[in-house]
């Protein structure tokens, strides 16, 4: 893994803060944040341009829009990141240790002063608030968004005509999407294409042009949310609209991982295709028929690939109704499930007991995040599907 002192670099490339702009009336609140890795700077460019013009046009708008620069330190560097993975440190745990911790890490003082950033946005906000995590791959492909598995986050969602992937969140850690989306802030994650893809810049614009529409920030009228629409629709093809993640292949640095060359986003692999070499296992071979997501070609990072399935609309809507019926409450009456005492939303399930069926159950009805104890796995059902909390205490 690639390091570098946290003094490495004195001056920034960006500041914290890329801009601001105020709308004519009170409204949500929508936080743009583009490299979070300092090798993703498209979705910042697209951020300085996005503002740009609506300052130049004085558009009218509801709420705030305002654009973050995440790695500072690691973007001046042009890499990843210098020290941890800035995107990996989200962690209730270290969250509540971070204005104590020294630990001589670049990445802790970036989410130190980050995590004060949002703070200051946040608070004392009455009304929604969204937030929009632009990133980049180091593979070829079309644009496609993220989100943690709510109703309110499928709803924004629906603005954004790009394959839309559920249940990334399950396979990663300490993931700032998962962290805010957890304090009931409307959350997606927003893959542009290729790190140096000249429309990776383009496909960021029309993401956030497409997130204020989806924010309620600006109607859905206006000529560049129009065109927004009609870019990404282009960009998506015959794609499937709704995927969820099955698989994700962890590595190390020890691990020697090489993806074979030729693989982008959503290519389909069949059961058994060699996709990659380390050193452990020798040749990597894929588990089902899938399609292939976040292949590795860089240097750094701790996620081979994801492997994701297609997801039928008519399950969304079963999914939906499920939750607004609140079956979750009964979920405890299935063969090998049982509740955790004292810890709400929390359901504990027997894999010698129960059926497979029982786990897509549990993700129709919301219960999103795994772990695996033994012969037991863990959900938990996420408190903000439904209805946000008012105001959020960050």
């Amino acid at each position: 893994m690639e390091t570098s002192s946290s003094n490495a670099v004195a001056i920034h490339r960006y500041p914290r803060t890329l801009g601001r702009y105020e709308g004519q009336e009170a409204g949500p609140l929508l936080i743009c944040l583009g490299g979070i890795h300092g090798n993703e700077p498209a979705g910042i460019l697209a951020l300085q341009k996005v503002l740009s013009r609506l300052q130049a046009q004085q558009l009218p708008m509801r709420g705030t829009l305002v654009g973050l620069a995440g790695n500072l330190r690691a973007l001046e560097a042009q890499t990843r990141f210098l020290d941890r993975d800035l995107n990996r440190l989200w962690l209730a745990e270290r969250i509540s240790q971070l204005d104590q911790l020294e630990d001589g890490c670049a990445e802790t003082l970036e989410q130190r002063e980050l995590l004060e950033t949002l703070r200051q946005l946040i608070r004392g906000h009455r009304g929604e608030v969204f937030f929009l995590d632009l990133h980049t791959s180091s593979a070829e492909g079309q644009p496609f968004a993220c989100i943690g598995d709510t109703i309110r986050n499928r709803r924004f969602a629906r603005r954004f005509p790009v394959p839309v992937i559920l249940g990334l969140e399950e396979q990663l850690e300490g993931a700032l999407l998962e962290f805010l989306n957890n304090l009931g802030v409307i959350t997606m994650g927003f893959e542009g294409g290729e790190h140096h893809a000249q429309d990776s810049v383009r496909y960021h614009q029309a993401a956030i042009w497409r997130a204020l529409v989806g924010a309620g920030c600006l109607p859905n009228s206006i000529p560049e949310a129009q065109q927004a629409a009609e870019d990404l629709r282009i960009s998506r093809g015959s794609m499937p609209r709704w995927l969820g993640v099955r698989y994700r292949h962890a590595i190390t640095p020890q691990d020697g991982f090489r993806m074979r060359p030729g693989y982008r986003n959503f290519r389909p692999v069949e059961k058994g295709e060699v996709v990659a070499e380390d050193r452990k296992q020798g040749e990597i071979a894929t588990f089902y028929r899938a399609r292939i997501l976040l292949p590795l070609y860089q240097g750094m990072g701790d996620d081979g690939f994801f492997l994701a399935l297609d997801i039928h609309p008519f399950w969304l809507r079963i999914s939906r109704w499920m939750r607004y019926l609140h079956l979750d409450r009964i979920v405890h009456w299935l063969p090998g499930v049982q509740r955790i005492p004292g810890e709400s939303g929390a359901i504990r399930v027997n894999r010698k007991v129960a059926r497979w069926e029982t786990v897509e159950i549990f993700h129709l009805l919301g219960f999103r995040k795994r772990r695996i104890e033994g012969d037991t796995f863990l959900v938990r059902r996420r408190q903000f599907d439904l209805k946000g909390p008012g105001q959020i205490s960050i």
